[in-house]
């Protein structure tokens, strides 16, 4: 407490200023200090919280930005700087430097005091402590590039040129170090090509009015000596040549900046340090929208492509990235279609020639760029002439076709053909029945007879032209044909989006695709526990191992969820059913009739928990699902179908149920969790004796890991109260009055 009281005491002049100068009441004062003293009390604990730090420089940046309002409003007479006018700031400083103590290793920490720094304007602390947090942290890029646009906003290309170069030293793999040095040299050329414009000087380093001198400060100075070398026997001829040489070699460097050259020499380090597409991909997004002339702009960007060609020669996207270098975001009209033309033909080229692997990534690139396109409201002819290309293309190809070619031919035909027409579609698949003999034929032609993108297109167009019954039929067969990659999605094609469930499924692919449920059927619970149902028992004829287990714990979590729902369904229509009963006969429901209907729902999700354990076999993840459903109510929830939930031992009957059946795949996991909902109940006692149980139940281990967590628990539990005590107290800054800072 004695650093408390002595942060305290420096407080007081400042206090007493702002006082004086008529910017804060005494009881307003009295309030500060009181805010602060918590704060301080809570920096001066054993364990001190950079939340505690943050809350704190918080409230003073809220302060201040009160305080400079005041005294605007107040229009406050000029004269030298008292202490409160800059107290406030130098305490948030003051409060970073204390974090930064605790926390050396934050880099987001020194990030936040570096931009507070910039805010307050205060230059040279800036570079201070980019200073110091780069000696600590030499291999954080962002640390470098706010150090260097630090510099170069206050005119010192030199030194953000040498941090650049130290921190690519050290991080030469670094894409943004590279792009930003990238940046800053196109910087350093625009800023000299706008100057000597103001100056009036040409590419050649001549000025407007010079004549034919070859620069007039050397001339000046030739023509002041003359007097004296007129007898010089050849020596003012000499230094005529010099001068002249010296000159050449100056227009030279002139020219060759202008053109671009350190540019050129910073990409063409980067590509030999770095040469991946990721730097090539953000080295031309920089220059195609950097506003540099466009004769430069051209230069660098052939340097580049020269470059990419070199590097990355079979590369698909790099290949893609040269294919599209003239499609900007402004062309439209002729420009636009000559350059998807051009586009256009040299990736359908690469498809073509390619061999092998390089083949198929080529085709990917090249089915990703032509549904970019179309997906990019050109016009109708020109989407149906990538269509028709696609179509060419897919037709000229020897076996095996590219799966990636298969897949966007068909998607593209399911989306785009009632908008385009029969007019503008290829003769051959001009009509839907046309476009699923198509996609029926594409499904039997894919190099890989279980390609699953190939089979989800087709399901999409099968869902789109086909009757529900040869839907059904092709949902069957793809779930029978495909393997490896896309099993999953294939899978759950039919199944009712989880985005949709009342409880998501987290870490779930949800593909676009289906449902195949009607929209009937949707809103009935029970249909999709019947359909998951049946796929659980179609999955059983899954080969691979892996992947059946794989798809079975997929289905599984979504199992659980529809057959929660339609028990929260069920039990919501039998308590609707009971309101709508005529009034004498509510009145006479008693006590024993809600208790028994009270018993029946509390067996129903019993019953739920048990077919889940017995008929199935579920992982750790799926019960881990299942307790979360039962345990996402809390106390007392109004909007709860289920009344008899709000008897806590209901819940507790349900989810001591769940954890028998968790422990056994994940005891530390189930033991954990069940103890910190018993706690969460009011549950101390039994939470304590089921942590105390663990090291007999699941070993030595086991137990010492599930006491780890239940004391993470109890500290997490503390800390949150911490923690909305001092948001309290922040909140509490804005008290001397909200109002005014709106």
């Amino acid at each position: 407490m004695e650093r408390v009281q002595f942060q305290q005491e420096q407080m007081l002049a400042e206090l007493k200023d702002l006082v004086q100068k008529g910017l804060f009441t005494q009881k307003e004062v009295k309030q500060i200090m009181q805010k602060r003293t918590a704060f301080e009390t809570a920096l001066v604990r054993r364990i001190p919280k950079k939340s505690d730090f943050l809350r704190y420089a918080t409230y003073e940046m809220s302060l201040e930005a009160l305080r400079r309002k005041r005294a605007e409003r107040l229009k406050l007479p000029k004269g030298p700087p008292s202490v409160s006018d800059y107290a406030l700031v130098k305490r948030q400083f003051q409060i970073f430097e204390r974090a930064l103590k605790k926390f050396k290793g934050d880099v987001g920490l020194w990030i936040q005091y570096i931009q507070v720094a910039k805010k307050e304007g205060a230059r040279a602390l800036v570079g201070r402590i980019t200073a110091r947090a780069l000696q600590l942290h030499p291999n954080v890029p962002a640390l470098y590039v706010l150090a260097a646009s630090h510099e170069l906003e206050h005119l010192s290309p030199s030194a953000a040129r040498a941090l650049l170069q130290r921190g690519l030293r050290l991080n030469s793999d670094s894409v943004e170090m590279w792009r930003e040095y990238v940046k800053m040299e196109l910087n350093f050329v625009e800023s000299l090509r706008r100057r000597w414009s103001v100056l009036g000087i040409d590419l050649k380093g001549k000025g407007k009015d010079t004549g034919k001198g070859k620069g007039s400060g050397r001339n000046t100075g030739a023509e002041s000596e003359d007097s004296g070398l007129e007898d010089g026997n050849g020596a003012e001829d000499d230094m005529q040549v010099d001068g002249e040489e010296d000159l050449d070699e100056d227009e030279a460097a002139r020219k060759q900046i202008m053109e671009g050259a350190i540019v050129k020499a910073v990409i063409s380090n980067a590509v030999k340090a770095l040469p991946k597409i990721e730097l090539f991909r953000a080295l031309h997004e920089l220059i195609s929208g950097y506003p540099s002339p466009p004769s430069l702009k051209e230069a660098i960007l052939d340097h580049l492509h020269a470059l990419l060609r070199e590097a990355l020669p079979s590369d698909p996207a790099a290949i893609k990235l040269a294919a599209t270098r003239r499609l900007t975001p402004d062309l439209s009209g002729e420009p636009l279609v000559d350059a998807l033309k051009s586009a256009n033909d040299v990736l359908s080229d690469a498809v073509r020639t390619g061999e092998g692997e390089a083949r198929r990534g080529v085709a990917a690139v090249y089915a990703e760029f032509v549904e970019e396109w179309c997906g990019q409201g050109v016009d109708d002819s020109l989407k149906a002439y990538l269509i028709a290309s696609l179509h060419l293309l897919i037709q000229q190809l020897p076996s095996p076709t590219p799966s990636p070619l298969l897949a966007a031919h068909i998607r593209l035909l399911t989306r785009y053909a009632p908008s385009l027409g029969p007019a503008l579609l290829p003769p051959k698949a001009n009509s839907p029945e046309k476009i699923l003999r198509l996609a029926r034929k594409h499904t039997a032609r894919a190099p890989a007879w279980a390609d699953a993108s190939v089979w989800l297109a087709r399901l999409e167009a099968e869902k789109a032209f086909a009757p529900p019954g040869e839907v059904e039929s092709a949902w069957a067969d793809a779930r029978g044909r495909v393997e490896g990659p896309g099993l999953e999605d294939v899978w759950l094609w039919g199944v009712v989006p989880s985005s949709a469930s009342a409880s998501p499924t987290p870490s779930l692919a949800n593909p676009p695709h289906g449902p195949l449920l009607s929209s009937e059927e949707q809103t009935d619970p029970q249909a999709e526990v019947s359909l998951l149902e049946h796929l659980l028992r179609d999955s059983k004829r899954i080969r691979e191992p892996a992947a059946a287990s794989a798809i079975h714990e997929v289905l599984l979590i979504r199992y659980a969820a529809a057959s929660h729902r339609a028990l929260l369904h069920q039990i919501a229509s039998a308590n609707v059913d009971e309101s709508v009963q005529p009034e004498p006969q509510a009145r006479t429901r008693n006590a024993q009739q809600q208790q028994q209907h009270a018993t029946s729902s509390t067996e129903a999700r019993l019953a739920r928990v048990r077919r889940l354990g017995t008929a199935y076999a579920p992982t750790a993840r799926v019960w881990a699902e299942v307790f979360r459903q039962e345990s996402q109510r809390e106390p007392g929830e109004a909007a709860n179908p289920d009344p008899a939930r709000d008897d806590d031992d209901s819940d507790a009957r349900v989810l001591g149920a769940v954890y028998e059946y968790w422990r056994q795949t994940d005891g530390v996991e189930a033991t954990a969790a069940w103890a910190a909902w018993l706690l969460r109940r009011g549950r101390g006692k039994e939470a304590v004796a089921v942590v105390g149980r663990a090291r007999s139940v699941l070993g030595e281990q086991a137990g010492a890991e599930v006491e780890r967590r239940w004391k993470a628990v109890i500290d997490g539990g503390l800390s949150a109260a911490d923690e909305e005590e001092g948001e309290d107290d922040a909140g509490d800054a804005a008290d001397i009055t909200v109002e005014e800072m709106q």
